[in-house]
């Protein structure tokens, strides 16, 4: 713990509380909005820090309006002075500011685990991350998070080259392993092929998961909820490989399951969520 810090509310009665700082997704189907679905049908206690405003459907984002850094710091000091948390979760902090006041909040109150999706790009191709920020996303954010969540495209602009196969996945994490990160798990969901690879890598290896492509179009918010439901089965006391491939098969079952909405990129069906037990952590 920081020297200075102010340590978390004392745990009475584990209700895994986490806190999700992200933007706001009007359509429901990513952002916050995906990230309460998940964390409450999972069995989590879901608070928020809104990061910015997005006008945005399945058809795309038309606009985001931003959200003052200190107004974030304001929200996240709110919940974890009162509830606390157990993880932290984040997805759309675009700016270098709010990466900062993010990195700055968690360690005032002791930095709880901290499950981080580095949105940078939209379903639709929007960026949701300034090009000044990239640098802070790498300095700041990834020596700090317990587990970073990248697709392929964000690990690519993060290393500076593409990522395409499961070799270049792995290069990929270990460069990310090597500028501080403590896990990656570096999604596949945007290659082409027929069986997918998500790729988990630790101090010890590598841990490949596999699964089959489930073809559709309504797969807005995937890796949003992917995060979230990690970051609610590792609140829950679930260990990090098991915790993963529940958070997968999780995801899976939500896009078969997906309620086909909208004329483009539709949401998940976040309703098929089960509660499994899972490995608990030492």
């Amino acid at each position: 713990m920081a020297q200075g810090s102010k340590p978390l509310p004392e745990i009475i009665d584990n209700r895994a509380r986490v806190l999700v700082v992200a933007g706001s997704d009007s359509g429901g189907g990513a952002g916050i909005q995906a990230d309460i679905k998940t964390i409450t049908v999972l069995g989590g206690y879901a608070m928020t820090a809104v990061s910015a405003l997005t006008a945005q459907n399945t058809l795309g984002v038309q606009s985001v309006m931003d959200v003052p850094a200190a107004f974030v710091s304001a929200q996240m000091h709110a919940v974890l002075s009162d509830i606390g948390a157990d993880i932290c979760k984040t997805g759309m902090l675009q700016r270098s500011d709010i990466i900062e006041a993010v990195c700055e909040s968690l360690e005032v109150f002791g930095s709880p685990r901290w499950v981080a999706d580095p949105v940078m790009i939209a379903k639709g191709g929007a960026p949701l991350l300034q090009k000044q920020a990239v640098g802070a996303l790498l300095s700041l954010v990834v020596p700090k998070a317990y587990l970073l969540t990248p697709n392929m495209p964000e690990a690519a602009a993060l290393m500076g080259r593409n990522v395409e196969t499961l070799d270049d996945m792995k290069r990929a994490a270990d460069f990310l392993m090597e500028h501080g990160a403590n896990a990656v798990l570096l999604k596949g969901g945007h290659g082409d092929q027929d069986i997918l690879y998500d790729l988990l890598a630790t101090g010890s290896g590598f841990t490949v998961f596999e699964s089959v492509r489930v073809e559709s179009v309504h797969t807005h918010g995937t890796g949003c909820t992917l995060a979230s439901a990690i970051s609610t089965y590792l609140a829950r006391g679930s260990a990090l490989e098991p915790a993963c491939e529940a958070a997968i098969n999780y995801v899976q079952k939500a896009i078969r399951a997906a309620p086909r909405l909208g004329q483009g990129h539709g949401p998940l069906g976040h309703m098929a969520g089960e509660t499994p037990i899972l490995e608990r952590s030492d």
